[in-house]
């Protein structure tokens, strides 16, 4: 529309210079060397719009002959790079929906095409994992590494690789040079961690967790319940290598860092009362202990007691029920004191509470224990047995990743690795 308009804006400007210059009839001479040249205004003034249009179209063509190459070549380079662009989107369509083929076909054309392996590597790197050529996805992805626009992404792809492979040494690499190479990335200060404590080196873990909380890849919260379970196993490491007083320090800053931990109070309170020092070993109890009652709490409870006297672990396990009375494992606890003791009834009612709050096939082999040692091997002692074999099981530690139990807490699931992934079921209190 805008097109029209203009042209016949363009008309109606010639005819009205063309009625201008025929109202005002006239004629122009020209005089050059001896010849002489005359004709009416009209004339010359066509032919001097016709000599302006020739030196137009000479310079045009002049310009198409000078820049015509270029311009030709310009167009098919857009071209070529337009077709891989297209390829390189099919490809990334395809390789989402598992299509293999056409995966291929894509990052082969995108290849042809655009000759920019910074573009296309990645794809063609999917594309054979995707085939099951492993050898030639890591060929490609260490091609990564060469161009700094795609080395992070490669050195991602092998460190997975690396770790699916069992090569942890390989995948340790991989995540410190990423880490070298994006700081402030959230995956290389993760994995790196992960790595370094998958290993047992749990300083190196720690240091690159305090790395990742310092540049806030992780925040605090976070950083500090990880960092926690790194120092558990720091502090356990170093009271194995005799070196008590590294396993406390290691023990008290996991603690501080997440005091609802279970096993960072255990072994913190063990720790103290071994050496001497049974009231903060109790402290400490106390201050976990209104957190979250657990098992591994109420144990270390009666351990860390200076009076080891049944009656006097009776009266200490008294005031753990008096902290939380609806906590089942006080009762089992106190219960288990008073078996020591051979207090029958005390340790038959505090089971039975137990059992009232949390049924549990433990509970109920106690009671059974308890009823043998005062009164016999009964009728009674076989119900509560039976009773035991369709209990609900006791609560363990489970990997929140594979969902492997374990007997005790550690910061690494000895069946797939996952750090910081071993958690208990919530405690049940009334």
């Amino acid at each position: 529309m805008r097109k029209a308009v203009f042209f016949f804006i363009k008309i109606g400007l010639l005819v009205a210079a063309a009625v201008w210059l025929a109202q005002r009839p006239g004629r122009v001479t020209i005089e050059w060397l001896d010849h002489v040249a005359e004709m009416p205004v009209g004339i010359a003034a066509i032919l001097i719009l016709l000599l302006v249009w020739l030196i137009m179209m000479a310079t045009w063509g002049w310009r198409l002959l000078r820049n015509g190459p270029g311009m030709l070549g310009r167009r098919r380079d857009a071209g070529r790079r337009e077709g891989g662009f297209r390829a390189l989107g099919q490809g990334w369509v395809a390789a989402a929906a598992g299509d293999a083929d056409i995966a291929t076909k894509s990052a082969r054309t995108a290849e042809k095409l655009l000759q920019e392996p910074a573009l296309t590597l990645a794809l063609s790197a999917r594309a054979a994992e995707m085939r099951g050529d492993a050898k030639g996805a890591a060929t490609y992805r260490k091609a990564m590494l060469a161009n700094p626009a795609t080395e992070l992404a490669g050195r991602r792809a092998l460190m997975q690789q690396a770790m699916a492979d069992g090569d942890r040494a390989a995948a340790l690499e991989h995540a410190r040079r990423a880490l070298e190479l994006r700081p402030k990335a959230d995956w290389p200060a993760k994995a790196l961690a992960e790595l370094e404590a998958g290993g047992g080196n749990w300083l190196e873990a720690d240091a690159a967790l305090a790395r990742a909380q310092k540049s806030k890849v992780l925040d605090k919260a976070d950083a500090g319940h990880r960092r926690a379970a790194l120092l558990i196993e720091e502090a356990r490491q170093a009271a194995a290598g005799g070196r008590p007083e590294a396993a406390l320090q290691a023990a008290q800053a996991a603690f501080d860092m997440d005091p609802a931990r279970v096993p960072a109070a255990s072994l913190l309170a063990r720790l103290r009362a071994k050496a001497g020092q049974h009231a903060k070993a109790t402290r400490v109890l106390e201050q976990a202990w209104r957190l979250g009652p657990h098992p591994d709490l109420a144990d270390a409870w009666g351990e860390t007691a200076a009076d080891q006297n049944p009656l006097a672990l009776v009266k200490r396990y008294e005031a753990l029920v008096a902290m939380k009375p609806g906590a089942a494992d006080a009762h089992v606890g106190l219960a288990e004191a008073a078996i020591k003791a051979q207090l029958w009834g005390v340790a038959r009612n505090h089971l039975e509470k137990a059992r009232e709050l949390a049924p549990s096939t433990r509970i109920y082999r106690r009671l059974a224990d308890v009823q043998q040692a005062e009164r016999g091997n009964g009728p009674e002692v076989q119900a509560l047995l039976n009773k035991a074999m369709s209990a609900p099981a006791d609560p363990r530690w489970r990997c929140t990743q594979c969902g492997t139990t374990h007997g005790d807490w550690h910061a690494v699931c000895d069946a797939c690795g996952a750090v910081d992934a071993i958690t208990w079921p919530k405690a049940t209190t009334r």
